[in-house]
């Protein structure tokens, strides 16, 4: 039973079964990922017929309620106000072949100084039909995935793909890194090259023709219809699925299969969906290794940001001779995070890491402007918002060796409180010791690392 839990615990992106629907729903998937394990040399059939009535269910207890609706205006909670007759309707229109995925309206987030990230969102119903598919799609290839490849996987994380870099490049004999930027990816992934590495483990026909469906639905934008070639719209929830499937076998296998037959030292690499590092002993094999990373890229329709792209020496060798040599220090960025060498307090060479100065000063800059816009707004209410906000923030750049940056972020929320509350009205001015009992009754969250002792990886 323990690893029958283990199984599903690894298929299901760690994820404890609450509903209903969960008993058949389990026997499926672990039903799906033995098939999987089994059948190597052959695509799987017989896929679509798995999505019944229970695994939608299932599909929809694991979809991200009260998130932005799509281009026909129906929120979660309508949805789920009849949810068993949509759920029913939905499955009819599966079976049937007539499901027809709606366009995907287009919204832009804020992407460092004046920049902008562009989101697609499906509709909901469109949610939940994607995230069935990506269920299944998830459950087969999770028994191809590498090591390497950390994003949207079970039992993986950006934590532990920031923990990992440190560690192996602490333990081996790594001096040299690539942090290479691929441009556009989600934006440029080729549909033809996605389909076939699709085929190569799904033989159903429904599946790939969904899949298909959603690739060409096109996007909204100011009530025009832009029709898709390339690409999947990041937001979608099957795209972080397919992202993985595309760059396992144009990066992943790859690396894995052709490059280290070719180099002459270590060699270690990590992916978080489009963000990859690549670490190695030699300068001469980095060197090489880009080379044919671009040409690879290019094969599939892909290619290098030239801008984010960086070779530099990195490692306790390569800090040795730095010290030597007078040289600055080096450094990298991975996953919003800046890796420097250091030193420990017994004097062991470790790889040190903080919060990227960008990504600081645009969450600083965000929170700043919030507090702008909402300064009337009740102190109460104000309270809660920033406290989210804070804990978001601990959420994910709370890693051991950046309390320093933790702080800062805090600190400066704190501060900026207490400017706005007094820009109130003309009359407004709070007294720093007014402030602080404003503190005692409506306290912000106090900095902490919570990924302090991220654990390795079984």
């Amino acid at each position: 039973m323990e690893r029958r839990e283990q199984q599903l615990e690894q298929v299901m992106y760690g994820k404890s079964l609450l509903s209903p629907h969960s008993k058949q729903f389990t026997t499926k998937v672990l039903t799906l990922a033995t098939r999987a394990r089994e059948i190597r040399t052959a695509p799987l059939n017989n896929v679509a017929h798995l999505i019944d009535d229970e695994w939608l269910h299932e599909s929809w207890s694991r979809l991200k309620k009260g998130a932005a609706h799509g281009i026909d205006m129906v929120s979660t909670d309508e949805y789920a106000s009849n949810l068993d007759a949509n759920i029913s309707a939905l499955l009819i229109k599966l079976k049937q072949g007539s499901y027809k995925p709606q366009p995907v309206k287009r919204v832009y987030i804020p992407k460092g100084k004046d920049g902008h990230r562009p989101l697609g969102l499906p509709t909901t119903e469109d949610k939940l039909a994607q995230r069935a598919v990506s269920i299944a799609l998830a459950t087969v290839y999770e028994q191809d995935f590498l090591d390497m490849s950390y994003g949207f996987r079970s039992r993986r994380s950006a934590h532990q793909a920031v923990s990992d870099v440190k560690r192996v490049i602490a333990t081996s004999k790594i001096s040299w890194i690539v942090d290479a930027d691929i441009k556009s990816f989600f934006d440029t992934m080729d549909h033809t090259w996605l389909m076939k590495f699709v085929a190569h483990r799904i033989a159903d026909r429904k599946i790939l023709s969904l899949i298909n469906k959603w690739l060409k639905a096109g996007v909204m934008e100011d009530g025009k219809l832009e029709k898709a070639s390339t690409g999947a719209p990041q937001g979608g929830v099957i795209s972080p699925v397919l992202a993985n499937i595309y760059l396992h076998y144009v990066i992943d296998l790859w690396t894995d299969k052709v490059v280290r037959k070719h180099i002459k030292g270590e060699m270690h690499c990590f992916r978080y969906a489009d963000d990859t590092l690549f670490g190695f002993q030699f300068r001469k094999d980095a060197i090489k290794f880009m080379d044919a990373l671009r040409k690879r890229l290019a094969k599939f329709n892909l290619s290098l940001n030239t801008e984010k792209t960086k070779l530099c020496r990195f490692g306790k060798f390569a800090e040795r001779d730095r010290k030597r040599r007078g040289e600055k220090r080096s450094t990298f960025n991975f996953l919003g995070f800046t890796f420097y060498n250091s030193i420990s307090r017994n004097g062991k060479y470790v790889v040190g890491n903080k919060t990227q100065s960008s990504r600081l000063s645009g969450s600083m800059t965000r929170v700043t402007e919030w507090l702008k816009a909402n300064r009337h707004q009740a102190v109460s209410g104000q309270a809660r918002y920033l406290n989210a906000v804070l804990r978001g923030h601990y959420h994910y750049y709370g890693v051991g060796g950046n309390f320093k940056c933790v702080s800062a972020y805090y600190r400066h929320i704190k501060r900026m409180w207490h400017r706005y509350l007094c820009r109130r009205s003309q009359r407004s001015y709070i007294r720093w010791e007014k402030y602080l009992m404003i503190l005692d009754r409506f306290p912000l969250t106090r900095p902490h690392l919570p990924h302090s002792e991220c654990k390795q990886r079984d």
